[in-house]
């Protein structure tokens, strides 16, 4: 393992840093992304925390990461008869299911994995071994990853710094890269780097509102008046408006004085219609539906109902970064042998967990068509197993095979032959 030593940046500022001149290296990503942050139209400097400032960005992230985190992370086994069982006594299914490392629940974990996916494009996890065994996940903070690339040897390269400042190499065998969207199929796409004119946009359009607020609040009118006043006079004036703006009341002026109230002008306001369109535009970056964030401005197109839009939200939004995950830990944290053995998945059925009348409906058809027992049922809500009966898979008694419709089945032909043969006994025998 290779180690150089460079001096720590923390969090000061890039241009001072070069004023200063302390050395920067060529693999120092906090500066560069920093440094680069503010090539986009509107001049503002565009990054992952002042992108965070804005609301919309901020909602869509979150809504992301804590809905997939929340789901529960299985961990199976395949049977030999195409069947399948969760595989508790693997090691993985512990620290995929509750607790990835000693400092992270496998909410929190996971969160921080989806949002580092959405703000820079990749997640990168340091997997920790005992011998061939893993024992812990670590997460690692993106800006301080090197763009990972691959060498003469075919090998691709992941250079991190430390907090004390040195760099390691950590070989691919030890690190789960889950890049997000790719062109190359190595690196991910930070929707913030290419998204730096929408982000930046919104900002300076965030900024001009406030300025805008902040003027014209400033003065709430204008006091005219027919002579040339005193200064201790204007100052009169101005404590009565001020107290009569404060209290209520009539506002009482002298030598046929005026007052004129500020209003905006339709520059103004039309300041704040572009604002409703920032949201839009920062929405199309992480495919979250406007309303999914609060912006019920226009109707929206994906459904007409309640539940169709949520299908569209899982099948578009939320089971693609599923998919990467799930897949993720396939490539990563199994060797050739287990791939075809094992295997992780979100439960999305977690999301019906607040939704009792959505639940039972599902539980009704899976039962009725003979998917789910009853006390598979059971299970899922946390209730023990009856046995019996409940165990036993059942359908409905009309659904029958298409070729046999207009047929008697097999009980209701022997209905029918004990009917005939109380009919025809001699009646003292009844």
């Amino acid at each position: 393992m290779t180690q150089t030593k460079q001096k720590p940046i923390g969090r000061i500022k890039a241009s001072v840093l070069q004023w200063l001149g302390v050395p920067i290296s060529l693999t120092n990503g906090e500066f560069w992304d920093a440094w680069l942050s503010g090539s986009n139209w509107s001049g503002q400097r565009v990054t992952v925390d002042s992108a965070l400032q804005l609301s919309t960005a901020m909602a869509c992230v979150r809504l992301i990461a804590e809905t997939i985190s929340t789901l529960p992370l299985g961990f199976f086994e395949k049977l030999p008869d195409g069947t399948r069982k969760t595989a508790v006594s693997h090691p993985l299914y512990e620290i995929l299911h509750s607790q990835p490392n000693a400092d992270m629940s496998a909410v929190t974990f996971w969160e921080v994995v989806l949002a580092s996916m959405l703000l820079w494009g990749a997640a990168y996890i340091e997997i920790r071994r005992i011998g061939t065994r893993i024992v812990a996940l670590d997460f690692l903070l993106p800006e301080k990853m090197q763009r990972p690339r691959r060498n003469r040897a075919g090998e691709i390269e992941f250079w991190y710094t430390n907090p004390d400042g040195t760099r390691r190499q950590i070989l691919e065998s030890d690190m789960m890269h889950l890049p997000a969207f790719s062109v190359d199929g190595i690196s991910g796409i930070s929707p913030i780097a290419y998204g730096a004119n929408v982000f930046g946009s919104a900002m300076a359009t965030d900024r001009a509102s406030a300025e805008t607020f902040k003027d014209a609040m400033r003065s709430p009118g204008i006091v005219t008046m027919d002579s040339v006043l005193k200064p201790d006079q204007r100052e009169d004036i101005r404590k009565h408006v001020d107290k009569v703006s404060k209290t209520g009341g009539v506002m009482v002026l002298e030598k046929g004085a005026g007052f004129h109230q500020l209003t905006f002008n339709p520059a103004d306001a039309q300041l704040l219609s572009s604002r409703q369109f920032n949201v839009e535009e920062i929405c199309r970056w992480f495919r979250v539906p406007p309303f999914m964030v609060g912006h019920a401005e226009k109707s929206t197109t994906w459904g007409t109902g309640i539940e169709q839009q949520m299908i569209a939200f899982l099948t578009f939004v939320l089971r693609p970064w599923c998919v990467r995950i799930e897949q993720g830990v396939r490539k990563s944290l199994l060797n050739p042998v287990e791939r075809n053995r094992y295997f992780s998945e979100f439960a999305m059925e977690g999301l019906l967990r607040a939704d009792s009348a959505a639940r039972a409906s599902f539980y009704s058809a899976m039962t009725q068509n003979g998917i789910f027992t009853r006390d598979d049922c059971r299970i899922l809500e946390n209730r023990p197993p009856m046995g019996g009966n409940a165990a036993v898979l059942t359908v409905q008694s009309n659904m029958m095979p298409i070729d046999l419709l207009g047929q008697k089945t097999d009980s209701a032909a022997a209905k029918d032959a004990l009917n005939a043969w109380l009919n025809q006994s001699p009646k003292g025998n009844e």
